[in-house]
This record gives C-alpha cells, sequence and structure tokens, in this order.
C-alpha cells in the first residue's frame, strides 16, 4: 500500500483513473491528488496492478461482507426424541408428530431408545421401533445413521430433505 510497493512500475486502474502503466511515483501522486489509497492488488503480475482506492472504506466493506455471509450461514440445530423399547403405540404416535414437526421446521432429529437394566435384551425391539419411526417419517425426512447400539442406547439420526423446509 502507497510507499511500501516496490516495483519501479505499476498497472493502474480504478475509478475516474486513466489505465495505463505508470512509475510508482507518478501512481502515488495520482492517488494523493484525488485524496485516496494506493493499493496493490496483484503483485505477481508484470508489471504489479494496483488500483486507486480508499482502503480503510475497502477493509470495512470487506468486513461487513463477512458478517453478512456468517449470519446466513445455517445453523444446525438437534432436537432428541427418547424412546423406551417397550414404548406403547399412543406414545409412539405421539412422538412421531413431534419428530415430524422438528423435520418439517428443518431441524436434524436424534432418535434414540434409552434401555434400562435388564431391559437391554430387548435390542431387536428397540431397533425395530427405531426402523419404524424411519419408515414413518421417510417422506419429511432420510436416514443419515441407521441404528447403532452405543451403550445403553441405540441412536439413529435423520436429517429433513430438501422439500421439506
Amino acid at each position: 500500500m502507497n510507499k511500501k510497493i516496490r516495483a519501479d512500475e505499476v498497472r493502474l486502474v480504478g475509478d475516474n483513473v486513466e489505465m495505463d502503466i505508470y512509475p510508482t511515483k507518478k501512481a502515488l501522486e495520482i492517488a494523493q491528488e484525488m485524496g485516496l489509497d494506493l493499493v496493490e492488488i496483484s503483485p505477481n503480475a508484470k508489471p504489479p496492478v494496483c488500483k486507486v482506492m480508499d482502503y480503510k472504506k475497502f477493509v470495512y466493506e470487506q468486513k461487513k461482507r463477512e458478517k453478512a455471509l456468517k449470519a446466513k450461514a445455517s445453523k444446525v440445530v438437534v432436537k432428541e426424541i427418547r424412546f423406551g423399547p417397550n414404548t406403547d403405540d399412543h406414545d409412539y404416535e405421539f412422538k412421531k408428530n413431534h419428530a415430524e414437526k422438528f423435520l418439517k421446521d428443518g431441524a436434524k432429529l436424534k432418535a434414540y431408545v434409552f434401555f434400562k437394566g435388564r431391559s437391554i435384551i430387548y435390542k431387536d425391539k428397540g431397533e425395530i421401533l427405531l426402523l419404524r419411526l424411519a419408515q414413518d417419517l421417510e417422506d419429511v425426512g432420510k436416514v443419515e445413521q441407521m441404528p447403532k447400539l452405543e451403550g445403553k442406547r441405540m441412536i439413529m439420526f435423520m436429517a429433513p430433505t430438501k422439500k421439506s423446509k
């Protein structure tokens, strides 16, 4: 930027500036007359490309753009639904409706069957329950991870389908 540019000649670009190759001192004078900075854009070019602009305003605009992009980035929300291995039909329907609402709102779903004490012998019931849930919700979500036993929990992840958002 400005006096830190070491090249003898630079290609000058910018608003209200005649694009041409100038000696660095002349380009600096042009920038100072306009009350702006001479900023090196591509130092590897022959000759280096410099632009006449307000550097502080440029940095401010860049930070503003980055902040806007960060705000637009979607935050992934994971909602959990817990079942027991012997969950009754009414309870299942109630929890299934909540799961459907979560997926329609665009959140990911973590459905798990928690095995207490000796109920771990009903692993197959838990897996059947989760697969049934996946089948019932296939129109609003897709399975990201099939049911998998981790300790006393059998966990399954679902993500919303594109059209449900």
